[in-house]
């Protein structure tokens, strides 16, 4: 290959990066271009046999509805009530356009408010990789015996891709903790919750071409803040070389899965 047609596949990648709409959580765009290692715990499906035992649900951030969708599409039977909350406007579109047809209401509520529904209306809250849990709040509005079923994002997830772009990031430590397990459990016990089971697991990323970093800083913006290509076209450029010398760049994300109970006897039958 030419320095010409080399110079021409890097645009033309950063092109195809920067041109992909970031609405949603459908990461169906990354096939063959990038791949994440997936918990083995199975959130979306565990979660569809939660759903088939309960009678009254709300899905807590749902992005665009995908997760939320395809677990509702699985379980053994509909919940009775099936409510979701979603704060960036695009997705609040997204969600509603896929999710009113299951007959799920989205209501657009701000990832800091508090959630939009009376004391003890759900026997079940979901959600998968949310912002922060606001535990006082998920304990407000679950009834008694109630639970909380969660995929999180854990603490340094894809660190190696933030440090490549950012360089090291000494963070405090409370902020190093912000997502750690441990913090997150004494914050659910704090508000009156049972932990029934946490679970983390440290996954292998890898992305294979440039176009896939790109769309994924720009799809998961807190990652780089404020990443555009201008602003790092040579990092972008040198990290391309790396690529196509190397092969993939490999990452690491973190999770966990997140499973709590309100205290008092159960209205409904839990899995």
């Amino acid at each position: 290959m030419t320095d010409d047609e080399r110079a021409r596949r890097f645009e033309e990648l950063i092109a195809e990066g920067a041109a992909v709409p970031t609405d949603g959580w459908d990461f169906s765009w990354f096939e063959g271009r990038a791949h994440e290692a997936r918990p083995s715990w199975g959130y979306a499906g565990a979660m569809a046999r939660r759903l088939g035992g309960a009678a009254a649900v709300l899905d807590v951030q749902t992005g665009g509805g995908e997760v939320f969708d395809f677990a509702l599409g699985r379980a053994s039977r509909p919940p009775r009530l099936a409510v979701a909350t979603e704060g960036w406007p695009p997705n609040v579109a997204r969600a509603t356009a896929l999710l009113r047809p299951r007959g799920v209401a989205v209501v657009a509520s701000p990832e800091d408010a508090p959630l939009p529904f009376a004391d003890e209306a759900f026997d079940l809250v979901v959600s998968r990789h949310p912002v922060e849990a606001r535990w006082s709040e998920i304990a407000r509005v679950l009834e008694p015996g109630g639970r909380y079923f969660a995929q999180h994002v854990g603490p340094a997830s894809v660190h190696e891709l933030v440090e490549y772009f950012l360089g090291p990031q000494p963070q405090p430590q409370e902020r190093r903790d912000a997502r750690h397990p441990d913090r997150e459990r004494r914050g659910a016990e704090a508000a009156g919750l049972e932990i029934v089971e946490v679970r983390a697991e440290r996954l292998r990323v890898e992305f294979h071409d440039i176009a896939a970093v790109v769309h994924f800083l720009r799809k998961v913006i807190w990652m780089v803040p404020g990443f555009t290509v201008e602003a790092y076209l040579p990092r972008l450029r040198a990290l391309h070389g790396r690529i196509e010398a190397e092969g993939a760049f490999v990452a690491h994300s973190t999770r966990h899965l997140f499973h709590a109970r309100k205290g008092g006897a159960d209205r409904t039958s839990h899995p």
